[in-house]
């Protein structure tokens, strides 16, 4: 069992990296220069139970404070290339232009918290998350994270909005369930206010790249 579950993890993150290795869609608007606009506090982003990829129990609002924070909901098993896949891959472009910034280095984390814990334990997360995990000096650091069961992750999926369907699949004569939902990406401030929240369609690095700057203008003295 446990050598199924490890091939089962490896077969996750290499299907994960080969979707991130398509191209990410177009942007068919001019979004506005950073600081030209103002981002509203939406909500405060919820708080609960989480497991990191060491498997120790930890509280999401350590995540979510302090810095600048970019948290995407996914499921490893994931193959819808505009789904899960298309977070990473936009996460993946922001983060070379973040290191390059000296303003924006050691401001920023990235969150990927699946919201399949049945499936992506600790272990799984951790050879889905990969290369990803390696951060030099906290200049961006980039957490995976899961949570001890569906009773954990119902109160943050709920106080984010991420709506998730469970469908049971039978294929081969088995049955496995596949999760649906609308891919979300939440921008949340250092005080952990969510200050905006991008669908598939507003997903680009550009737009998240001037919002991210934007908020990191409110700090600076007038």
């Amino acid at each position: 069992m446990r050598i199924l579950a490890w091939a089962a993890a490896l077969a996750f993150a290499a299907g994960a990296l080969a979707h991130d290795a398509e191209p990410l869609p177009a942007l068919d608007f001019e979004p506005p220069p950073p600081g030209s606009y103002e981002l509203h506090r939406i909500m405060p982003a919820p708080d609960g139970a989480v497991l990191g990829i060491d498997g120790r129990p930890r509280r999401l609002s350590e995540f979510t404070r302090e810095r600048i924070t970019l948290l995407g909901f996914i499921y490893t098993a994931c193959t819808d290339p505009d789904g899960c896949p298309l977070a990473n891959r936009v996460f993946d472009v922001l983060k070379p232009r973040i290191l390059a910034s000296p303003a924006l280095r050691g401001k920023v984390r990235f969150v990927t918290l699946s919201f399949d814990p049945a499936r992506d334990l600790p272990s799984v997360m951790r050879h889905f998350a990969g290369s990803r995990v390696k951060d030099e000096k906290g200049a961006l650091p980039w957490y995976f994270l899961t949570t001890r069961s569906a009773r954990e992750l119902m109160p943050l999926v709920e106080g984010f909005g991420q709506d998730v369907e469970r469908t049971a699949v039978r294929s081969g004569g088995k049955q496995r369930y596949e999760l649906s939902h609308v891919l979300k990406v939440f921008l949340i401030d250092g005080d952990g206010f969510v200050r905006e929240i991008y669908s598939s369609t507003f997903l680009h690095p550009q737009t998240v790249m001037n919002d991210i700057e934007t908020l990191l203008d409110e700090t600076r003295p007038r």
